[in-house]
């Protein structure tokens, strides 16, 4: 951390000191030159601003101009029609000024980052949806992923956490085509892979994904699952701007466990008693003293999550930027702060706090040195401090213990004030919160990029050298209190025993460990030419990567990238990607690769029978073929080596069969291990239309993955198992659009975009168990849901009702998963009518986690200072399982839970959702099948945001440039296919068994701008 203060401090010096320098009045100069356009026809009338500075500077009829600067200022050229230029003041000395007709898509605002590289959307060959920052709804969210929900085609985000600090989202581009776990899309910051869910919002200034292999292949080895390009904002020369955000609002959980109350539940338990052929457990003098709540010392009824989970917890956001510059230094500098409060009620103690809380602080400076006309350098230094706290137990064992514990277990308070409990739960609630300590990890992160571009015209015109270095290091710290605490459980004779001991409470930390740094080095070279109508670009870099953390070997990448550009009269456009990449997980003689990629854009509407039709503004034609791998090959490290381990499972002597501790092979090696290889093919289109208020893409895509992971089939008489094989084959096919649509209605300017994204995956080739049956096999099914090395629960029983009768059950195939059916259990259709239901009886599925369809769309409206703005995201074609939500697996609590009433009886049988539960031979109800099977479906108001902006006579009052106010929310509704099960189909677990709730989020803010 003091490293990142001096580091900081330091910028912040230099950027005083430049800044005073630029406003000193006895530097002046003065300076001339002419403006012409690109054919060298000299311009009348361009607007000449000195840093934005209004003025009535313009040239004259033969597109001349001289006026009088400072040596630090920036000069801005403008005139409608054509591209901004911006040029430092002391390299205008009789300078001719160009100035590019502004063409469709090629405007100043239409810049698309690529790998090293900037270009205009028009010259664009490759498919790459992108997003602004200032586009991004502003919301108090610990993580940036969610923001992004349903704002991109081909784009799949979805929520897999939501307590504070861990609400993370995975994301997939364009749906799934491996059937192994490493599917996410790398992440880049500004060019380097680095994690950006803890970014702050105002750190971005733009999100770009890129899909094809026209802009994945430079990545080589890495960039088979697609690529989420992030660009931080920089600043300007311009005045110095600042800028102050505040957020406060409160979260609400939603679909959170409603327990059964102790009457409830012991109606429930003598019920399951009953279906397994036992005893009831509670006499009537028990079931009337829960039900009359007259007794609760001796007949307890808590209900554990209204008592300790809160309705709403805060949530809040401070941000402050300052950013400027001149022609010599330009500067964006941020500070933030998130802090996130946990659902705990009673988690404050005087010594320590064990509520769910979660703090972060941001900042960041990046800044663009102009050196001289050759040399310009970037220096960047970001970093964040986050402090996440939790209760000793674990949020798992906490939610797990407020969730499921019984409402008649135990009193929460005996009468001495001590902790209540039970020999079978020993967890109190309170003492967890109160008595039990609480855990603070503390991670520190520093981010520093330098990167230096000097322009080589003395050797040829358009060369330029660039150099780029990262130095990135997380280190991690604990530190808390520890302390235990005891329970006492009444006894007869009203007695107490004591479980558990208590212990005084002490401090406990950590050293700063855990330190994981990375560095990585890019150098290389860009030539860019223009000859006629012809234009060229080339750019080649070498990379060398090491990714080091203590106890582990560095991990190591190297690659050679390289993209030739070439375009004519801007009508025709191809580029060519070819990259050398190599990866220390394979063998050595089998570690590189070459990446080849081929692309290619035609704008058809400037041909001649195109460019009348007045309805059509704008049409490009595009496609892409290339392969792209991957070696985040989901098995262990050095795979290509035997592996061998140490214990008592060693060799086996003499004829006690005993293992005698030693050495062992366990895992013979497979040194072909290779990459798998993803040949991408693209087609698609970019339009705008009705004087360009209606903006359409579309694509067209197939990736075909060869030499996946898959099990090997050995024969058991070796004894040891084989490192996966690359013998998996794997397909998806797909499309996706987007559109948006602008136009102004008597003083109203409406805003409506939709995006549509449909991709269908097909398994060709995976190693399987020799003799199944067809119906078993996952060739020509989709991918679903992935555990190991291509092994998946996809394979269910058929279910066909429930059993009513003993006689049905005497008729039907006998289940062979309990030792005993009963009326009530499901029943399973006999797949290979062989009378028997048992494993041949499992069929392959197309079920999957993963929507072969998802969709986002939203609007925007301004009128006089009010604008609002409403997302919503929506899937289709995904699968749930709800057999381990449904079916309770704590035997101590009868498997009762607040499903249980749903349950089959013989007093229920015409109504009953579930089978009926039972305390023993519970086998047959338990067993993957359709019966358990739900549509996870959803359509969600992500966002929805309300804002004002004062007048500017107001604000100028109050000497500002800009105030805003406005209101916001995010997880607001939620239309599903499963009617009254009360659970969120994106995660259904969220809020029951030990997952925290799922969050809706309220928040107001304030934007100022000085």
């Amino acid at each position: 951390m003091k490293l990142i203060i001096k580091i900081y401090t330091f910028l912040v010096l230099v950027l005083i000191a430049t800044s005073g320098y630029a406003q000193d009045p006895e530097s002046k100069i003065t300076i001339s030159g002419t403006v012409k356009n690109s054919k060298g026809v000299a311009i009348e009338g361009v607007s000449i601003l000195i840093q934005e500075r209004a003025g009535d500077n313009v040239t004259s009829k033969d597109g001349k101009f001289s006026l009088s600067v400072t040596g630090n200022d920036v000069i801005y050229f403008k005139k409608e029609g054509y591209n901004l230029v911006k040029r430092p003041a002391l390299e205008l000395d009789n300078t001719v000024i160009t100035l590019v007709e502004s063409l469709i898509d090629a405007g100043d605002d239409d810049d698309v980052f690529i790998p090293f590289g900037v270009r205009k959307k028009r010259n664009l060959t490759a498919s790459i949806s992108t997003i602004k920052g200032s586009e991004l709804p502003q919301l108090p969210l610990s993580t940036l992923t969610n923001s992004l929900s349903g704002r991109l085609s081909g784009l799949y985000i979805k929520q897999s956490g939501t307590r504070p600090g861990t609400d993370d989202a995975t994301f997939l581009i364009r749906g799934r085509s491996s059937y192994n776990s490493g599917q996410a899309p790398i992440v880049l910051v500004d060019g380097v892979e680095r994690d950006f869910v803890n970014m702050d919002l105002n750190e971005i200034e733009g999100i770009s994904v890129l899909k094809d292999a026209a802009s994945l292949s430079w990545y080589g080895m890495s960039g088979a699952n697609g690529v989420v390009y992030v660009t931080t904002k920089r600043g300007d020369a311009a005045k110095t701007k600042v800028t102050f955000d505040a957020q406060g609002g409160v979260q609400a959980p939603v679909n959170i466990t409603s327990p059964l109350n102790a009457f409830q539940f012991a109606t429930q338990y003598n019920q399951i008693s009953a279906n397994s052929g036992l005893p009831a457990v509670y006499d009537q003098t028990a079931l009337n003293a829960y039900q009359s709540r007259s007794d609760l010392i001796n007949f307890p009824d808590n209900n554990f999550v209204n008592r300790f989970v809160k309705d709403v917890a805060p949530v809040q956001r401070y941000v402050a930027t300052v950013s400027g510059g001149n022609s010599f230094a330009k500067y964006f500098t941020l500070l933030s702060m998130f802090k996130q409060d946990g659902l705990y009620r009673d988690a404050e103690t005087p010594d320590y706090n064990t509520n769910s809380n979660y703090r972060r602080y941001n900042l960041r400076t990046n800044l663009d040195l102009h050196i001289n006309k050759s040399l310009d350098v970037k220096l960047d230094v970001g970093g964040r401090v986050e402090n996440l706290q939790y209760n000793t137990a674990g949020n798992g064992t906490l939610l797990n213990t407020i969730y499921n514990t019984p409402a008649n277990a135990f009193t929460l308070l005996n009468q001495d004030g001590t902790f209540g409990g039970s020999s079978l739960y020993r967890n109190n609630p309170l003492g967890m919160l109160t008595a039990n300590g609480n855990n603070n990890d503390l991670s520190r992160t520093l981010l520093a990029t330098l990167d230096v571009r000097h322009k080589l015209d003395f050797i040829l015109k358009g060369l330029t050298a660039n150099a780029f270095y990262t130095y990135d290091i997380t280190s991690a710290y604990s530190y808390g209190f520890q302390q235990s605490y005891e329970i006492f459980a009444p006894a007869s004779g009203g007695t107490f025993q004591r479980f558990g001991n208590q212990t005084p409470l002490q401090y406990k930390a950590s050293d700063f460990n855990s330190n994981v740094r990375n560095n990585e080095f890019w150098a290389g070279l860009d030539y860019d030419k223009t000859a006629g109508l012809h234009g060229f670009n080339f750019s080649t870099r070498l990379l060398r990567g090491v990714s080091a953390a203590p106890g582990r070997l560095d991990f190591r990448r190297t690659a050679i990238s390289n993209r030739l550009s070439y375009n004519f009269n801007k009508r025709y456009f191809a580029d060519f990607v070819g990259t050398y990449a190599g990866s220390e997980n394979f063998a050595i003689g089998q570690r590189f690769g070459f990446f080849p990629a081929v692309s290619a854009g035609w704008i058809v509407s400037e041909e001649s029978f195109l460019n009348k039709v007045k309805a059509i503004n704008y049409f490009k034609l595009r496609g892409s073929y290339g392969t792209v791998g991957s070696d985040e090959l989901s098995t262990r490290r050095f795979a290509y080596n035997n592996y061998f381990t140490r214990g008592t499972a060693g060799y086996t002597f003499g004829t006690g069969y005993t293992g005698v501790t030693g050495a062992a092979e366990v895992i013979l090696a497979n040194p072909n291990l290779t990459w798998e290889k993803a040949t991408k093919s693209s087609i698609g289109f970019d339009g705008k239309f009705f004087n360009q208020s209606l903006q359409v893409d579309f694509d067209v895509f197939k990736e075909n993955r060869k030499d996946l992971l898959t099990a090997d089939l050995l024969p058991n008489v070796i004894g040891q198992s084989l490192s996966l094989v690359n013998n998996g084959e794997a397909q998806y096919t797909g499309f996706e659009t987007a559109l948006s649509y602008q136009k102004t209605f008597n003083k109203v300017t409406v805003s409506i975009n939709g995006n549509f994204t449909k991709a269908n995956s097909k398994i060709l080739q995976i190693n399987e168990e020799a003799g199944i049956p067809s119906y078993q096999t996952q060739k020509g099914f989709n991918i679903g849901s992935v555990v190991q090395g291509g092994s998946f629960l996809r394979r269910f029983l058929v279910s066909d009702g429930l059993f009513q009768t003993q006689a049905e059950i005497d008729a039907a195939p006998a289940q062979r998963f309990s030792a005993l059916t009963r009326p009530g259990d499901i029943r399973y259709v006999d797949q290979n009518n062989d009378r028997v239901i048992d494993d041949l009886d499992f069929i392959m599925t197309n079920y999957s986690d993963v929507p072969d369809t998802y969709y986002g769309f939203g609007t925007s409206a301004r009128y006089s200072n009010f604008d609002i703005s409403v997302q919503f995201q929506g899937v289709a074609g995904r699968t749930i399982q709800i057999n381990n939500l449904i079916n309770s697996t704590d035997a101590s609590a009868g498997y009762i839970n607040q499903f249980s009433p749903e349950s089959w009886t013989p007093a229920t049988a015409s109504t009953a959702k579930y089978p009926l539960i039972a305390l023993n031979n519970r086998g047959n109800n338990t067993q993957n099948s359709d019966f358990w099977l739900r549509s996870g479906d959803f359509l969600k108001l992500k966002n929805l945001e309300l804002g004002y902006t004062l007048s500017s006579n107001v604000v100028k009052r109050l000497k500002l440039n800009s105030l805003r106010f406005y209101a916001s929310g995010f997880n607001l509704l939620t239309f599903s296919k499963l009617g009254d099960l009360p659970i969120d189909p994106e995660i259904p677990t969220a809020g029951f068994n030990s997952d925290y709730p799922y969050i809706t989020t309220f928040s107001a803010g304030v934007n100022l701008k000085f």
